[in-house]
């Protein structure tokens, strides 16, 4: 038998009848093997109630052929326990968490088999944030020091737990799950998709743009229809000016941890150049109402264009300048280089994804491994890597993608005439029954995606929201090791990650 369904990123939704309902210990001893290969990555794995148990789902990602392989099992026996894959593939270890947490489902070897989120309709309702089993090392020379879940400004809640020797970090465990939003419920509650593409573009509030357009990926694939390369190509100048946006205010939080305020103040103002570019489009800074399905609102016109080419121009030209002195400066240099250092096997093992990865050397990148909308078409992206894994490369990828993504924009936007073509959105288009959809975006933190199961109405019974920052808060964990504790906002700044896009 057929261990996996094959399929792409650009494939339309697969009934469920044609995913594979395999054996468990089968699937164990092919995956034990299997993801030993670098080339494959777990994009999704989840249960969901079945009948009178539980039914699993699991998306992975082979990154060399551009396949998704989908595949699922229904145990009747996992109430005793299930061989634990992150026992041997640490990758796993979030989904299995997640697992047990809301269906008390044993996995036997897990090593670090503790709450995710703590969210509201977990199993176990004795399990608290109070009582969180945070790991410790006895030592008389050793001490403790915990950061949060309130930190000062508007930074979210999430709690840094510290094992110290002196001033070097031993370890860092980062206990996430204060916010109990419901994100994944709400969007299986009500069927309004207006209402679902809003929930879509609040899941992490500096990637509107990313979530809404994994949102909107779903409901076309479910509905059938293809949008068409025009609403592809405003899609991609979107996400771009996204990127952009968020690798600035990046580079100057970077800068400002440092004392290099003139740096600081240097790339919020480009921020503010493109993020009121992006109003100026869809009357939001942060590009919500920009994405919705199956159409848009906002078609780009020659005036906006216009726009668009000119400042993303002015900024990739003033940016370089700045990023040019950052190169040049040796104390700034002195404090990122080798700093914070992460591994391409450390990443790879802990399947980290995104700019993150990308810094570490690790090839992860949605748009040239499993492209969709315009990327999928004649347009071809090249990711750009770096090896040392430390936070300048961290910094020095971000500082490249600014001007790759400025340069994309121009490319694709040079020859464009304002379509006539591009529908407005359809929040009523009938979805496939009985049906799996998924979808995989590249957002500026990296690897998004959305799966979607329907019933045999075409109504959305199961949603999964997979943020990027799900894999890298433990690369964030692993950079501090051994590290100055002092060094942390530096390596935290440099991994930036979301608190909301974990705490679902």
């Amino acid at each position: 038998m057929e261990m996996f369904y094959r399929t792409n990123n650009t494939a339309s939704a697969v009934a469920i009848a044609d995913i594979p309902v395999v054996d468990y210990e089968a699937l164990y001893n092919d995956l034990k093997e299997r993801m030993t290969d670098a080339r494959y990555h777990v994009a999704h794995y989840f249960a969901t109630e079945y009948e009178s148990g539980l039914k699993f789902y699991m998306i992975l990602l082979d990154d060399e052929a551009g396949e998704v392989l989908i595949t699922s099992f229904v145990p009747d026996y996992y109430a005793e326990g299930l061989a634990s894959l992150t026992a041997v593939h640490q990758q796993f270890h979030p989904f299995e968490r997640e697992i047990s947490e809301l269906y008390a489902v044993p996995f036997d070897g897990h090593p670090w088999l503790k709450p995710l989120r703590f969210s509201f309709d977990r199993r176990d309702r004795e399990s608290t944030m109070e009582s969180y089993p945070f790991y410790t090392i006895e030592g008389e020379e050793l001490h403790e020091v915990n950061v949060g879940p309130i930190h000062a400004g508007i930074i979210e809640p999430g709690a840094f737990r510290f094992i110290c020797d002196g001033e070097q970090v031993l370890h860092l465990e980062i206990a996430l799950g204060y916010q109990h939003r419901g994100v994944e419920s709400e969007m299986v509650r009500n069927d309004n998709r207006l209402r679902q593409t809003l929930i879509a573009e609040s899941i992490a509030g500096d990637t509107a743009v990313g979530h809404a357009t994994a949102y909107a990926e779903i409901i076309e694939k479910l509905v059938g229809t293809n949008i068409g390369d025009d609403l592809k190509r405003e899609r991609l100048v979107a996400i771009e000016l996204e990127r952009i946006a968020m690798h600035l205010a990046d580079t100057g939080a970077l800068a400002t941890d440092i004392g290099f305020q003139l740096y600081q103040v240097a790339c919020e103002a480009l921020r503010t150049v493109v993020i009121n570019t992006t109003q100026a489009w869809c009357g939001n800074r942060f590009g919500k109402s920009m994405i919705r399905p199956c159409g848009s609102n906002f078609p780009l016109t020659e005036q906006k264009i216009a726009t668009i080419r000119k400042n993303i121009a002015d900024v990739r030209r003033r940016y370089n300048e700045v990023r040019e002195d950052i190169l040049d400066a040796q104390t700034l240099l002195v404090r990122f280089e080798q700093c914070g250092l992460v591994s391409t096997k450390e990443m790879t093992t802990i399947g980290g994804v995104g700019q993150a990865a990308r810094a570490s050397g690790l090839k992860r990148d949605i748009r040239a491994t499993h492209p969709s909308g315009f990327y999928a078409g004649e347009f071809t992206h090249e990711p750009i890597l770096r090896t040392d894994g430390d936070v300048m490369s961290r910094l020095a990828t971000r500082m490249d993608e600014v001007l790759q993504s400025a340069d994309y924009i121009e490319r694709v936007l040079a020859d464009y005439a304002p379509s006539k073509h591009i529908a407005a959105p359809d929040y009523t288009a009938p979805l496939k029954v009985d049906a799996l959809s998924f979808s995989l975006v590249e957002g500026w933190r990296g690897e998004i995606c959305h799966v979607a199961l329907t019933d045999c109405e075409g109504s959305i019974a199961k949603y999964k929201v997979k943020d990027p920052s799900l894999h890298n808060w433990l690369g964030l964990a692993i950079a501090v090791r051994s590290e100055g504790i002092s060094d942390f906002p530096i390596n935290n700044k440099s991994f930036n990650l979301s608190y909301c896009g974990h705490d679902l």
